[in-house]
């Protein structure tokens, strides 16, 4: 089987260019979720990927063969969009077996093919249902059914899954993974949601102002962000600035080490740190030991978040409870250290995203 392969995909809506020179490969097999804010061009991607949008330039192919000019209804793609477009005056049986019967398939095929993807998404007792009878979690297998039953070599999804509630979205997101495994099928997944990534994907592509700031496993993309924007877009990240002095950090009066400084003597930088990666109190290792006060805990159950004023600004360290879990209170001065390892150097003209 083939690997799908993106060479320079621009795509520009006048003066406007929505994504930038793409070039990615998407591994036979293998499920890739394009991930980012909105409006960065992860949903035009997939749509030139799907056919349903010309691109300005570059190239699509599938093995040996070039797409790029094939329309979407001669692509053996199979899409699920964020709204399902099922056919509400049709039951669940007929919204599966209706692409097949339109391609000339016999009616007792295409409820045969029906009937075993609706068993492979258990949805088998549903099939004379009516869709407005379903809840969103079945509409959602019943649209997967559709796309899968024409056997596609692709299989894309925009969003399918935001408009479901946080405890189905979870749900859903392992039972569709599962899925994919099972088949064994090609499949891209768009979405605004890192955990929804990190769960589902065997790689991340981030995404910002059209352009791919980061293609990787998901643990590669949270442990070794190769920019700010990845690191505080994938996970949660602190953040404070300072200079090159010595070969050390110099941030707030304090000369912070870390593992690695490929920077000249004086450049601005902006350093990184997940809130995990914060020890605090206890037997702290010498050095990168910065003072602070607690300002505001936030009890989540698994873990908790200590909110802290430092020299070098806010900082949040999380950690574990566990039975012997130290009480903070606030007010309460304290003591932060910052591994060397765990510190994330980048050039200081790196943008941050914003919250929203």
């Amino acid at each position: 089987m083939s690997d799908l392969i993106l060479r320079g995909i621009r795509k520009d809506y006048g003066k406007v260019r929505a994504v930038e020179g793409v070039d990615l490969t998407f591994t036979h097999g293998e499920l890739t979720a394009l991930l980012g804010p909105s409006g960065c061009g992860k949903t035009t991607l997939l749509r030139m990927i799907a056919g349903l949008e010309d691109p300005t330039a570059g190239s699509l192919r599938l093995g040996g063969t070039d797409l790029t000019d094939v329309p979407a209804h001669k692509r053996k793609f199979g899409m699920v969009f964020q709204n399902f477009a099922l056919f509400p005056h049709l039951n669940v049986r007929e919204n599966v077996c209706y692409a097949l019967i339109i391609d000339g398939v016999a009616k007792a095929r295409a409820h045969e093919k029906a009937h075993e993807l609706l068993d492979l998404v258990q949805l088998s007792a549903f099939a004379d249902r009516r869709i407005g009878a379903l809840s969103g979690g079945q509409r959602q297998r019943v649209a997967i059914a559709r796309a899968l039953a024409q056997e596609p070599e692709i299989f894309l999804l925009d969003e399918p899954m935001s408009a479901l509630d946080a405890n189905l979205r979870e749900a859903m997101q392992v039972e569709l993974r599962m899925l994919q495994q099972r088949l064994g099928i090609t499949t891209i997944v768009v979405t605004h949601d890192q955990r929804e990534a990190m769960t589902m994907a065997d790689k991340i592509v981030v995404m910002s102002s059209g352009r791919v700031e980061q293609f990787g496993p998901p643990q590669d993309i949270y442990h070794k962000p190769q920019n700010a924007f990845v690191a505080d877009f994938i996970g949660r990240a602190n953040f404070f600035d300072g200079v090159i002095r010595n070969k050390t950090i110099e941030a707030a009066a304090f000369n912070l080490e870390a593992a690695t400084l490929n920077f000249t003597e004086g450049a601005p930088v902006r350093v990184a740190v997940r809130p995990e990666q914060v020890h605090l109190d206890g037997t702290l290792p010498q050095g990168n030991r910065v003072p602070a006060q607690v300002t505001f805990v936030r009890d989540v159950g698994a873990t908790r978040d200590i909110h802290l004023e430092t020299p070098l600004g806010r900082l949040i360290v999380e950690y574990a409870l566990g039975e012997k879990a130290r009480a903070y209170a606030l007010g309460e001065e304290v003591e932060v250290h910052l591994p060397p390892k765990a510190l994330y150097v980048y050039p200081a003209a790196d943008p941050i995203p914003s919250a929203a």
